[in-house]
């Protein structure tokens, strides 16, 4: 249990094979002890969005219950994630001229550049995130906090993350039902930056690759600044799929396969004994028709092929960006997808990219239960919202503004259960 003066934080991570919760402790130390975690199975969502709403609704109860019987305590807000190819970027440039006679720029002169910077067209979409890349004052560029300064000429360039106002306003839904109060919605390539890159590496530029199930979420990194955002419509299900067919077992069976040749320690020669090719299916508690399968087929056959697909995609995303040739720090990869044999070997040839599998760390507790690329998103959450926290001056109204509303409806929808109640008794 946790100490009654610390903070408690909870993240949701709805994914398409799974959502996730967990739940931190904050003591006075600012140390992050995870007390609770939950995955289970995802239900309703594809690609993302949400298309089966009582069937979100029903694993998000499930997964933040596990949650709060380990921690033993019960959540009443979160921070949530959000993705799929609705999601689109942009950067825009705005300008103003610093009010005061003095000409040192305040928070109000922040505050009106902030509102040009957002003042984009919007055609069913919601803006998510406007995050400054730099400032310039005067002329004078690569200001990365321009408050107190002197100057007569204000102009920043920013980041704007957007989403579809159905898969919002669905979302929103689905946490009002629940009655947990949404913190903020965050882009999940924005929450995974937070668990898995150091600040050496967005100082000096990196691309992030998070591979879902059914989606890849990209980020590139410039100067400690976001600088694009894009959601690619594949993932690591296709490599199941693949599988699936390739040796003629189920979708479950193949999935298990391909996480068994994650860990599987095999090193192609010319010369290998057929054996230790051969992985029995027995072994890994699989009753299928087939009874063993050639390692180097599946891996460097079924698998290769399509790990090179989404590989490049994401090589197309990042010509399109026009930031490829800043990231001296190459390619993070994280999300189960990263764990998919052969991803990482693959990534300089097509690329042209080192590559590393991203690790999350920071937390105490129960840590163990988070240790690995999968959970990212949930983890990267956790660590935006402490940020958020500690620099609330600078924390989207969006999320707050749509909760105060989620708020009501809740409450009215149980005043109006308690006046049905009590109607029924007499």
């Amino acid at each position: 249990m946790p100490d009654g003066k610390d903070r408690i934080l909870c993240s949701l991570d709805l994914g398409s094979s799974k959502i996730v919760t967990l739940i931190v402790s904050i003591g006075q130390n600012n140390r992050i002890n995870l007390i609770g975690a939950a995955s289970v199975p995802s239900k309703g969502i594809k690609k993302g969005q949400i298309v089966d709403f009582e069937g979100v609704t029903q694993a998000i109860t499930e997964s933040l219950d596990g949650a709060e019987r380990m921690a033993g305590i019960s959540i009443s807000s979160a921070y949530v994630s959000i993705g799929g190819t609705h999601i689109a970027s942009t950067n825009t440039h705005a300008v103003v001229a610093v009010a005061g006679k003095e000409s040192d720029i305040d928070s109000k002169d922040l505050a009106r550049l902030n509102e040009i910077a957002r003042a984009v067209s919007l055609s069913q979409k919601e803006i998510l995130h406007a995050i400054p890349i730099a400032y310039s004052i005067d002329g004078q560029e690569g200001i990365k906090n321009p408050l107190g300064m002197s100057g007569t000429r204000l102009e920043v360039e920013t980041h704007i993350i957007t989403g579809a106002t159905v898969a919002i306003s669905n979302l929103v839904k689905c946490f009002n039902k629940v009655g947990v109060d949404i913190e903020e919605i965050v882009f999940s390539g924005i929450a995974s930056s937070k668990a898995v890159l150091t600040e050496t590496e967005k100082e000096l530029g990196v691309v992030l690759i998070d591979i879902g199930y059914e989606t890849t979420a990209m980020t590139v990194f410039f100067e400690n600044a976001l600088i694009y955002s894009s959601v690619i419509p594949i993932g690591a299900r296709f490599v199941t799929n693949d599988i699936a067919v390739g040796l003629k077992v189920s979708l479950e069976s193949a999935e298990r396969i391909k996480h068994k040749l994650t860990d599987y320690k095999y090193e192609p020669t010319l010369n290998k004994d057929k054996k230790e090719d051969e992985l029995e299916l027995k072994e890994l508690g699989l009753s299928e028709e087939t009874d063993k399968i050639s390692v180097k087929y599946t891996r460097d056959t079924i698998m290769r092929a399509r790990i090179r697909e989404i590989l490049e995609l994401v090589k197309k995303e990042i010509k399109k960006s026009g930031f490829g040739g800043i990231v001296p720090f190459g390619v993070v990869m994280c999300g189960g997808g990263a764990l998919t044999a052969g991803i990482i070997e693959q990534s300089k040839p097509i690329l042209g990219f080192s590559a590393r599998v991203g690790k999350v760390e920071g937390f105490s507790g129960l840590s163990e239960e988070i240790d690995s690329p999968a959970f990212a998103t949930a983890s990267g959450l956790i660590l935006y919202g402490i940020e958020q926290s500690a620099n609330s001056s600078f924390k989207k109204t969006f999320g707050l503004n749509k909760n105060i509303l989620g708020l009501i409806q809740t409450w009215l929808n149980k005043l109006v259960q308690s006046m049905v109640d009590i109607k029924g008794k007499f």
